[in-house]
């Protein structure tokens, strides 16, 4: 036992030590407790679509040489790459050592049909899937709720998704959710939210697209409601001024910053919910398709880069 004299030294250390604590970490994460003053970077991919008539080679080449922390992939290049021969542990070796990481693959397509028949069909193909992109070291694959369907039921769809999260852990990868603006079923930011969370599974995760906010008539004011690390990977992108949403296409994508979206604006809410990225740059405008991918791909990082600039997170 300690003398009460010394006891009391040690807890008036304790309290200033704890009182200086605070207040160090308050300056770190700044008075709303997010973080935002702390300038963390935003970690930036490439998704491979922006330069898509690349080889997958030349598409980690470029991300490494012009300065991305990441390539997010799509399955079809994966299933191709192990078609070819390919071993796709070997891909993720190769991607890491390129200094990248795959925080994402695109996706577990058809992964939600009607029906608890044909559900148990698409269970083997969407197992495979999950296992390739582990093996390629990506820390999700997206879920699509496809076949697309208008009348596609929300309870089954979160069902279905807590069963292919939990598939996913077997794998070592997580499934994250992803709507799509143009879909007659699932295509806005709270019908997205409404499938998570009812999964009921704490590993619950959205992929978001700036264009798909727009394109489904979400808004974006939504996301400041959510919390950051409920999200998986942010698809970065922007719309022509004077665009319809409702006539708009994936092509129509152009540059962030070029057109008419509030990025700006949703990066200053982004950082508030405590969202550090990644943010992938996803077009599928053919123009630029024709363009040296190089210079696409690092436009669009300049081009990212200069928002989050202005924007000050």
């Amino acid at each position: 036992m300690f003398p009460m004299s010394n006891r009391r030294g040690l807890l008036k250390a304790g309290c200033l030590a704890a009182v200086t604590s605070a207040l160090n970490c308050q300056r770190v994460v700044g008075a709303s407790g997010t973080g935002q003053n702390s300038r963390k970077p935003m970690l930036l991919c490439l998704n491979t679509s922006t330069i898509r008539p690349a080889s997958l080679d030349d598409k980690i080449r470029i991300a490494r040489e012009v300065g991305y922390d990441g390539i997010e992939l799509w399955i079809n290049e994966l299933e191709k790459y192990v078609a070819d021969g390919g071993d796709p542990a070997v891909l993720g070796a190769r991607i890491k050592d390129a200094g990248l990481f795959v925080p994402n693959v695109i996706g577990l397509w058809d992964s939600m049909p009607s029906g608890e028949e044909q559900w148990k069909q698409s269970v083997a193909v969407s197992r495979r899937r999950m296992e390739l992109a582990a093996k390629a070291g990506a820390k999700h694959i997206g879920a699509i709720p496809t076949p697309d369907r208008p009348d596609i039921d929300l309870k089954w769809a979160a069902e279905r998704y807590r069963d292919l999260l939990a598939m996913g852990r077997e794998y070592g990868i997580t499934i994250a959710f992803e709507f799509v603006g143009f879909f007659k079923g699932i295509h806005r930011l709270g019908q997205a939210v409404a499938v998570a969370l009812d999964a009921n599974d704490p590993d619950a995760r959205l992929v978001a697209d700036t264009f798909h906010l727009y394109r489904g008539g979400s808004g974006f004011n939504g996301i400041r409601h959510l919390n950051g690390s409920f999200i998986a990977v942010f698809h970065w992108n922007d719309v022509p001024a004077g665009s319809v949403a409702e006539q708009l296409g994936d092509a129509d994508r152009i540059y962030p910053g070029d057109g008419i979206l509030p990025l700006k604006e949703l990066l200053r809410d982004l950082s508030r919910i405590g969202f550090r990225g990644p943010l992938s740059l996803e077009m599928f405008n053919r123009e630029h398709w024709k363009q040296d991918p190089r210079v696409v791909a690092e436009t669009g990082l300049k081009k990212m880069r200069d928002l989050i600039a202005h924007a000050g997170v």
